[in-house]
């Protein structure tokens, strides 16, 4: 697996790396233009409590979507827990309120700000094919 510091991989599943190859976010899981759909839909909707650069509100207690901050909470998770967690949260003015496609677009946006590039193929907007991508750290 290819990792680089501070910033997110993905890859199959810990029980799935064994048996097969690992696909990292560094082979391109989201497009370009994906991800910009995914920053536009950032700018309207999420933004205003995030940060323009998604660098969060401590004082609000809004988090960072960014390097560690980003990383420490996701880690270790898939990214169908990320999807589940922003389909059913957020925007947090308007809970709910997300479709799939928005929702796979902004965690485009949210790994191309982590460092990931783009690939050929757009991350998938069912949840149940996100499940065996997993959101890691550099050791």
């Amino acid at each position: 697996m290819i990792v680089v510091a501070g910033a997110v991989v993905i890859g199959t599943s810990v029980a799935a790396q064994s048996s097969a190859a690992t696909k990292s976010a560094w082979t391109g899981v989201y497009t370009d233009a994906q991800a910009d759909r995914g920053e536009r839909e950032y700018g309207r909707t999420c933004s205003h409590c995030h940060g323009l650069s998604l660098e969060g509100d401590g004082a609000r207690e809004v988090p960072a979507l960014v390097q560690d901050t980003f990383t420490r909470h996701w880690k270790g998770r898939t990214v169908q827990a990320l999807f589940d967690s922003l389909m059913r949260s957020m925007p947090a003015d308007d809970r709910g309120s997300m479709t799939p496609r928005m929702t796979a677009d902004m965690i485009a946006y949210l790994l191309r700000a982590n460092g990931a590039p783009a690939g050929d193929q757009p991350l998938p907007s069912e949840r149940d094919a996100l499940a065996a991508l997993v959101i890691e750290e550099k050791p």
